[in-house]
């Protein structure tokens, strides 16, 4: 079972994968990144139109591949790091994870709330 705890790092490539492959297609984008994918953290990939992700962990007796298609919606991945590493990749936390998975852009503008007045009759 997956186990996001205190060691687990999630990297996020940023570039589009074809998303026809499996589990060595995927290990392959990994170390494309620079990473190697047996480490036992989670990986993320997106395709190019954002509304597939995969996701590749290896937990040292073998690999897990997690995939979800948004219904509706795009996944809004984060910023690039401004060092401009090449291949781009980010390392996000849990909490950014979930938002992630959910389709959440945490850019967008929230909206005001508001009260409708009352009409007095």
């Amino acid at each position: 079972m997956l186990s996001i705890g205190q060691g687990l790092r999630i990297f996020v490539g940023l570039e589009p994968v074809d998303m026809r492959g499996s589990f060595n297609a995927m290990a392959g984008h990994a170390r494309r990144l620079g990473l190697e994918p047996t480490d036992g953290h989670l990986y993320l990939f997106f395709n190019r139109r954002k509304k597939l992700c995969k996701g590749l962990w290896f937990d040292g007796s073998g690999w897990c591949l997690f995939c979800k298609r948004l219904a509706k919606g795009t996944f809004e991945l984060p910023e690039p790091d401004p060092d401009g590493t090449s291949p781009p990749k980010v390392v996000i936390d849990p909490a950014s994870l979930a938002s992630l998975l959910e389709g959440i852009d945490l850019k967008a503008a929230r909206r005001k709330w508001y009260r409708l007045k009352k009409t007095h009759k």
